[in-house]
Order: structure tokens, then sequence, then C-alpha cells
């Protein structure tokens, strides 16, 4: 998705988990791409391995790190000068954190209803000190926003956190709030933190 003037930044966003049904066109993951585009970035949002028409079979969070360093890859291809954000949803949060924390590409990053109930070492987070920002329902099924809110407030800075309230792990009639919580990241620019 590109905007109206020519980009300032690109973005990859990476969806919920292709077990569970998540793909590309997911709410959460639209929305968010009309939040980047809505200040200037152009945002690729694909299909995992497995998923649609893309080739291959679930690799359970191993080869779906090699899809997102994929579209990193396009990325770059398409906009060689530009900065790259990288985010994703649900599954697709903790793989663009997994990747995007030693990934020089990715200037900040970010995460939307990261599952922290599904991942079991959170110690790849500790020493990334790219801007992120975490968004997460208050009711997430998947992680409270409060504990959320607890382990991003050890991590060093720059980081954000937005808890959205009564919401759950999919933003049910929250996706505006969420949609706004990014877009005021974004204002910040902060892929141009030194």
């Amino acid at each position: 998705m590109h905007p109206e003037a020519p980009p300032v930044a690109a973005a990859v966003i990476c969806h919920a988990h292709p077990l569970h049904g998540g793909v590309m066109h997911f709410k959460v993951v639209f929305r968010a791409a009309k939040a980047l585009q809505a200040r200037g970035v152009t945002a690729l949002r694909f299909n995992f391995r497995g998923v649609g028409r893309s080739e291959g079979a679930h690799d359970h969070g191993r080869g779906e790190q090699d899809d997102v360093r994929a579209a990193l890859d396009e990325v770059e291809r398409r906009f060689p000068a530009l900065p790259v954000v990288l985010g994703g949803f649900s599954f697709g949060s903790s793989m663009a954190l997994k990747v995007g924390v030693k990934e020089p590409r990715a200037r900040a990053l970010f995460a939307l209803g990261f599952p922290l109930d599904m991942v079991e070492d959170l110690s790849f987070l500790e020493d990334c000190r790219k801007p992120r920002l975490f968004v997460q329902g208050s009711d997430d099924q998947f992680g409270s926003g409060e504990r959320l809110r607890g382990i991003v407030a050890r991590l060093p800075e720059p980081r954000s956190v937005v808890v959205i309230p009564k919401s759950d792990h999919f933003f049910t009639g929250r996706l505006d709030e969420l949609q706004g919580a990014l877009d005021s990241w974004l204002v910040t620019l902060p892929w141009t933190a030194a």
C-alpha cells in the first residue's frame, strides 16, 4: 500500500498465526497498513509460507522468520534509500520482533497484540535499543495489557506501550483506538532515531 506522495519510509507488516486463520487481510494488519500509509510510509503486507498463494508449509516460527527477511529483501529492492519499519500482529508481532531486534535494516519496530503466553523466552527483547511500540488490549487473552506493560517497563529505551481499555486480542470494537495508537507513534518518525 503506497501513500499518495513519495514515501518517507517503508514498512513490512506480519500477520497472525497461519494455523489459526492468520492472513495478510486481517483487519488489524490492514488498519496498521492504513496508519502507515496515512503517515507517508509504503507498507508491504504478505502471507507467511503456506498461506494463500504462498508456497511451503508452516514451520513453527523458524521458516516464518526467513519469510520476514525475504519481505525485508523485497522492500529493500523496491525502496533501497528508505528507512524500514517492521511490525506485526499477534504471531506476526513475535516474528517481526525476533527478526527486527537483530536486523540492521529495521530501524523501528511495532508489536500489536503481542502473544505473551505463546512466547516462552522474551530475552531476545532485552538488548534492543531501537524504537519499539507495543499496543495491547487490556483483556488480551494471550497476555493482558498490564502484564505487557510490566514487561516493557523493564526494557531499554526507546520503547512505549499503549494498552487499549476493554479490548481483546483482536481489538474487537477498538480498531480505531489501535490505529490511533500506531498513528501517534508514527508522528514521532521513529525510524529517524539515532
